[in-house]
């Protein structure tokens, strides 16, 4: 099946520094739907070169459904991220330099810190700025606090008690120095151990000023650990939710945009017909003559479903949009099918060399091992745009005969001779076509091996490896581990509507 994968005809588609912890989430959920926006408009083609379906009526909507729409699909693009995503964590936005919104902020900030510094500097002092700054720290400070930090919480009410510090303002008996040193205190007391030394740092700071300034700078960066920290804490909570949780948000999206499944429909349509006409050829009479109608292929939604997965690790994402339940995915299956190239590759320059080689040399003294890392490392920008594959495997021939050589004399054996030099530093450089016999097996193995895989339900152990894929195996079975999760949560969160659709294209077909 999985042999005419690429060889399928496929149609081309048409803050305010007292905002606490939470904040740092609503950022990431504006990231998040930045991300999210940016991988629809890099997954869907111009309008010239991809007709969308029209299996559903255009339909008008106000500007309030559109941002509605918008925030579900933020929220729902945030769970999915903190669900799948293993790594996520909330970082502290940076704003591009020289940009105006860090203009802007620099100079609202510089006038902010000059006020202060001005009535601090009056005689008597004028501490209306510095109380409000007080204000805000004592309500960051409790926001960090759990349930069970009763001492702590009450030692912050009773010391940044902002009534009796504007009494003492008054009547100008008000320290600020001892209540930043507290304040500097419960950080350190309240701090993740990777903030230990910034905290540390505000106490060398003797000037009110600037003491405030950097307080402020920590505190922020206390307020993304928070947020990361409760990131960490709802992710087991998440997990179990999560499911149900996307369904019913594409769900809503699904209501407010009918056409949501335009894409997936025609995705699962094509597995579906590449599969029927596999199926068909195999199951023709050995002279060639038509089939009987009982004799005709009947597909499963099961294999079909694993099929149009195999179908994204081949996906042409700059000329094809991507189906709408795995566009939250893109970018995880773009990363997939470039690691499944770079095998592809690997795997074909071992094969070659290991068949022109003296027998017994694959398996010499990790001499495998040592030969793949040295290609690996010639085919890492594989997924840049600079990189030319064809000049890389010259590159690649070269070392690689320079290694079996040395390796033959170290074990006694003649080295290659400049005849078979020439031929592996030549089959070798063919391998950048697409159309290399070599290249097209191991491929056709590699998705055989995803598909076997997907097909067993994620048992264990892993099915046996196809010949001439030993090498990489270590490197497929991590492949096939991510893609089969990913595609296991998918199906999931999805199966529902593919199975709706499927159940018109099957009866159809």
């Amino acid at each position: 099946m999985s042999e005419n994968l690429d060889k399928s005809n496929i149609n081309e588609a048409g803050k305010s520094k007292s905002n606490d912890s939470e904040q740092g989430l609503e950022d990431a959920v504006e990231s998040s739907d930045e991300a999210l926006q940016k991988k629809i408009k890099s997954g869907s083609p111009s309008p010239q070169r991809v007709q969308r379906p029209h299996s559903s009526p255009p339909r008008f909507v106000t500007v309030e459904e559109l941002l509605e729409t918008a925030k579900g699909v933020t929220n729902m693009a945030l769970a999915h991220e903190i669900v799948v995503n293993g790594d996520f964590q909330i970082k502290p936005v940076e704003l591009p330099e020289d940009s105006l919104q860090k203009r802007v902020k620099e100079i609202v900030h510089k006038a902010f810190w000059d006020c202060l510094s001005v009535q601090l500097s009056e005689d008597p002092p004028t501490y209306d700025h510095a109380i409000k700054l007080l204000g805000e720290i004592k309500e960051t400070l409790l926001s960090f606090l759990l349930p069970g930090h009763t001492r702590l919480r009450n030692q912050i009410i009773e010391v940044l008690d902002l009534d009796l510090i504007k009494q003492e303002a008054e009547n100008g008996a008000l320290d600020i120095s001892k209540l930043a040193e507290f304040i500097t205190g419960m950080m350190g007391t309240l701090c993740a151990p990777a903030r230990d030394e910034e905290v540390k740092k505000l106490k060398d700071i003797k000037e009110i000023v600037p003491l405030f300034r950097a307080i402020f700078s920590v505190l922020d960066l206390m307020k993304v650990d928070m947020a990361n920290f409760a990131v960490s804490s709802i992710r087991p909570h998440l997990m179990q939710q999560s499911v149900e949780y996307e369904r019913k948000k594409f769900q809503e999206l699904l209501e407010k945009q009918p056409n949501s499944l335009d894409f997936v429909t025609q995705w699962l349509e094509e597995a579906s017909g590449d599969l029927m006409n596999q199926k068909y050829k195999h199951a023709l009479p050995a002279g060639g003559g038509a089939a009987g109608c009982g004799d005709a292929p009947r597909l499963s939604p099961v294999a079909v479903q694993n099929y149009a997965y195999l179908k994204l690790l081949k996906w042409d994402h700059l000329q094809r949009p991507f189906p709408e339940t795995v566009l939250m995915d893109q970018s995880r299956f773009q990363e997939l099918q470039l690691q499944l190239e770079q095998l592809t590759i690997l795997g074909a320059v071992l094969l070659v060399t290991f068949s022109m080689a003296a027998p017994g040399i694959s398996s010499h003294a990790n001499f495998a091992e040592k030969l793949k890392m040295i290609v690996k490392i010639l085919l890492t920008d594989m997924h840049l745009p600079s990189f030319h594959l064809k000049e890389a495997l010259t590159a690649v021939g070269e070392k690689v005969c320079l290694e079996v050589s040395s390796c033959l004399s170290l074990c006694g054996s003649c080295p290659l001779t400049t005849d078979k030099e020439t031929v592996l530093k030549g089959q070798i450089q063919a391998i950048a076509s697409a159309d290399d016999p070599i290249r097209r097996i191991m491929e056709s193995r590699i998705l055989t091996f995803l598909e076997t895989y997907l097909a067993s339900g994620h048992q264990k152990p892993l099915p046996t490896v196809p010949g001439g894929l030993g090498p990489v195996q270590r490197e497929l079975e991590e492949v096939a581990i991510k893609f089969v999760r990913l595609v296991n949560y998918n199906k999931m969160v999805f199966c529902p509507y593919y199975d709706a659709i499927l159940s018109k294209i099957l009866i159809v077909s």
